[in-house]
């Protein structure tokens, strides 16, 4: 045996493997090295508790008051999205009564994750609502961004079809301005089409609501005008539509849209960046289409005035035709043949008589001439008792010194020639 004590090794047991230490970072994490739940909860729990509290604005769609708590569903004006809040018994009784489902309000709200559950919550504080004064504001602000921008200028306004093929009506389930406008378009125009499309008009489902179908409505091919129409109702009401969303909406679409927002004094945005404001539903019923009978009365009046017209054409064209047939050319058409021969003759005798006269003058002129020439050809010469000498190849003999002594020349008189031969010259003049 040996002094050294070793130990024993029991045959089912193992060696303990050392314990690893827990990841700093969640990104640490493994499926061998896990955090334990708790402190995934304790570090959501501080990082949350860092997030600041902020303001925000929504309406309240749910509501649940009770003893020591009040739970609501705060939800945002223009998209889909909502929130829970919780409001403890001190912040709600500052609300009051006017706290109530649909009410637009402004709270305080700081999130906070609950350890034990693992629910996160939104605690609020703060809350108050919007006044109409406040609502009044941001869209008396909104109104002059957007016409800064050019939204509402007259030269993007479309004009509205004189007759369009099929009328998009946006409006409330089963109203009165849905009535209205179908009814009144209808006694003016029977055969009209309407595209009927009912949505919430007011609400927080309105504007969302109205915003897709007019684009539905934009992008379908026999929608010519759409209209957007809505009886009377309070300022909170209106509001939807006076959202910026559904103000570009409709400034942004093809298709001219008709505003038909409450009564006569209420003006939400819409009716600003719409191509055709109307007062009432009523009145886009009537504007939309053209009342038929006024239509056939101008078609009867045109048409008398065409008939009027074509009468005056042919009764003054048939007195044209009698003034012309009146005249002496077409009366007694003879006359003219008659006046016309007698200028024929005057002239024909005119240029006779010129004529003759300028033969007579040339004639003299003629004579003239001619007793000239005669009186100075070589002809009159001789006959006046003169001779011509030639020598016998043809030329005149002027100088007869030249001649020699019985040379044979031809002496010319007025009246035949004689052959002759020289005896002899002499230099003499006469």
């Amino acid at each position: 045996m040996t002094d050294s004590l070793e130990p024993s090794l029991v045959p089912d047991e193992q060696p303990v493997a050392p314990q690893q230490p827990q990841a700093e970072r969640a990104s640490d994490t493994t499926p061998e090295n896990p955090w334990p739940l708790s402190r995934l909860s304790q570090n959501m729990h501080a990082y949350i508790a860092k997030v600041s509290p902020t303001w925000v604005e929504g309406q309240v769609i749910e509501l649940n008051r009770r003893p020591r708590v009040t739970f609501l569903t705060l939800r945002d004006v223009n998209d889909e999205v909502s929130v829970s809040v919780t409001l403890f018994a001190q912040e709600a009784a500052r609300a009051g009564d006017e706290l109530a489902e649909g009410q637009r309000v402004v709270v305080r709200l700081k999130p906070d994750f609950w350890m034990k559950t693992g629910r996160l919550s939104m605690i609020g504080s703060g809350i108050r609502p919007v006044g109409v004064g406040t609502m009044l504001e941001r869209i008396e602000k909104l109104r002059q961004q957007l016409a800064g921008e050019g939204l509402f200028d007259t030269r993007h306004k479309k004009p509205l079809p004189l007759l369009p093929h099929r009328v998009g009506l946006i409006t409330g389930r089963n109203s009165d301005a849905e009535k209205d406008v179908i009814r009144n378009a209808s006694l003016r125009w029977p055969s009209v089409e309407f595209e009927v499309r009912e949505v919430a008009v007011q609400g927080v489902n309105a504007l969302r609501e109205v915003t897709e179908t007019l684009h539905e409505l934009d992008a379908h091919p026999e929608v010519d005008v759409i209209v957007i129409a809505r009886g009377g109702g309070s300022f909170e009401d209106l509001l939807p539509f006076s959202e910026e969303a559904l103000v570009r909406a409709v400034y942004a679409a093809r298709t001219p849209v008709v505003s038909a927002i409450g009564h006569e004094a209420d003006s939400p945005l819409l009716d600003h960046v719409a191509d055709l404001r109307a007062s009432t539903p009523t009145d886009a019923g009537k504007r939309i289409v053209p009342d038929v009978a006024e239509e056939r009365a101008r078609i009867a009046e045109a048409r008398a005035f065409l008939q009027r017209s074509v009468h005056f054409f042919l009764d003054r064209e048939q007195q044209m035709l009698a003034q012309v047939r009146s005249r002496p050319a077409l009366t007694a058409p003879e006359t003219v043949l008659i006046h016309r021969e007698e200028d024929i003759d005057r002239l024909r005798s005119r240029a006779l008589t010129a004529a003759t006269a300028q033969i007579h003058r040339a004639s003299d002129v003629v004579a003239q001439m001619r007793a000239r020439v005669t009186a100075l050809s070589p002809q009159q010469t001789l006959e006046r008792g003169y001779a011509l000498a030639q020598r016998a190849d043809g030329s005149l003999i002027q100088d007869a010194t030249e001649l020699d002594p019985g040379e044979k020349i031809l002496v010319r008189a007025a009246h035949g020639a004689a052959h002759a031969s020289v005896e002899s010259t002499e230099d003499s003049n006469i």
